[in-house]
């Protein structure tokens, strides 16, 4: 039996199927909140280029981003508990992106990468040891017969506190993290690709966690860069 975060990458050069469109553990595309987002979100679109671009720009900015509170709970990392708030670092947001991608009769799937940050707070650094983010999650989305991909990871207003610019999507081409700031200085940069997925493989994503970071304390609540205002 599988289970919840148990899953498999795929050939990321294989053609959208039935699975790109359906539910899963964590892509709860039946659920209601999940499809009453996403019709309305798109509500006056006219192609999916422009509705993966309007709920892209949705869920980067209305879940603002937070690496330090990780709940280990799958249920947390359902798309409908994310758009709920219960989550909101990178992976989630890549969840509630492709499901709600799916809701709306676009093939979805998920990515992910190591990528290393060079714009991360000393207080995140510092907890976490290291200036790589091992399994950065990001959307990869079937549009006019290519996938594309898509990081709706960092929310304007976080942006605007770091002093780069907002990652946009279009739906024509790949948004993935910007290797350089405004004024030149680097951001990220992409060390190596983990695969593509078509559900959250989550207890293989934490399991990683465990090797890789040495991380004893809970999250931190007084990062002021990444403090929601709210």
């Amino acid at each position: 039996m599988v289970l919840p975060g148990m899953t498999a990458p795929i050939d990321p050069t294989t053609a959208p199927g039935p699975g790109d469109l359906a539910p899963t553990a964590f892509l709860d595309i039946d659920e209601p909140s999940v499809v009453e987002f996403a019709r309305s979100v798109t509500a006056s679109c006219t192609d999916d280029a422009d509705r993966a671009a309007a709920l892209f720009a949705e869920v980067r900015d209305r879940i603002w981003y937070d690496p330090h509170a990780i709940s280990h709970d799958p249920d947390d990392h359902r798309a409908s508990s994310v758009l709920a708030g219960r989550q909101r670092w990178c992976v989630p947001k890549s969840v509630l992106l492709s499901t709600a991608c799916r809701a709306v009769g676009i093939p979805a799937r998920l990515g992910f990468a190591d990528v290393r940050n060079h714009l991360q707070s000393t207080t995140l650094r510092e907890r976490m040891g290291t200036d790589i983010f091992y399994w950065h999650g990001y959307s990869v989305l079937w549009i006019d017969g290519r996938w594309r991909k898509a990081s709706p990871a960092f929310n304007r207003e976080l942006c605007e506190r770091f002093g780069t610019e907002p990652l946009d999507f279009d739906g024509h081409e790949d948004a993935l993290l910007h290797a350089h700031t405004g004024d030149g200085s680097r951001h990220m940069e992409y060390l190596d690709h983990r695969g593509i997925y078509d559900d959250l493989p989550l207890e293989e994503i934490f399991a990683s966690f465990e090797t890789l970071y040495d991380i004893t304390e809970p999250g931190a609540d007084d990062d002021p860069m990444f403090a929601s205002p709210s």
